[in-house]
């Protein structure tokens, strides 16, 4: 029983731990998975340096059932995922930064930069917003003129050229008259 509480205990801990070390040291796992992931390791090393391996199984158990838990309440209880996972964070704004909530990620400009350049955006005025995920990863909007060019785009582009095709094709042509008058009467064009 004492392994299980060390468990859970551990659980704890690990989740409030990385909540307060910031997103910046997470990558693609949530926070709750990194903690199991981690103490799972631990766990399977223990009986190594010590004796028990069915408590270091025991244990083990009782972190994936944590990890099953903790995903479970997150879908149920808004507020839950929130504390455990935490939420996106606004970073830019109208290709701004967004300098109040960086300061609360304790995440620096520079930092930032790094995660657009790796999105391959090169500036900052080219970002309608993007938001810091409880993942650690950059999700982004870019404003209209830096969006690259998408298939509906393209297919908008070819209609309207191919309107303006049309367009031209229904305009009177002034050298459609002559080829006409030529086609009616060849003498009318003959200079005397």
């Amino acid at each position: 029983m004492e392994t299980a509480w060390q468990s859970i205990v551990m659980v704890i801990s690990g989740i409030l731990l990385l909540r307060i070390a910031g997103r910046k040291s997470i990558s693609q796992m949530t926070m709750a998975q990194t903690v199991v992931m981690i103490s799972i390791g631990s766990i399977i090393i223990e009986p190594i340096v010590e004796t028990s391996v069915w408590e270091a199984m025991i244990g083990a158990g009782i972190f994936v059932i944590a990890l099953i838990i903790m995903e479970y309440v997150q879908i149920k209880f808004n507020f839950l995922e929130k504390l455990i996972t935490g939420k996106s964070k606004v970073v830019i704004e109208n290709g701004t930064p967004h300098t109040e909530n960086l300061k609360k990620l304790r995440y620096t400009v520079d930092q930032l930069e790094i995660q657009l350049r790796q999105q391959g955006i090169t500036s900052f005025s080219d970002v309608k917003t993007a938001t810091l995920e409880p993942n650690g990863q950059l999700g982004y909007e870019l404003i209209p003129d830096a969006r690259p060019l998408t298939v509906k785009d393209f297919k908008q582009l070819l209609q309207i050229e191919q309107n303006k095709d049309t367009n031209h094709q229904g305009a009177h042509n002034i050298f459609d008259e002559l080829s006409e008058k030529d086609r009616k009467d060849p003498d009318s064009l003959t200079f005397k």
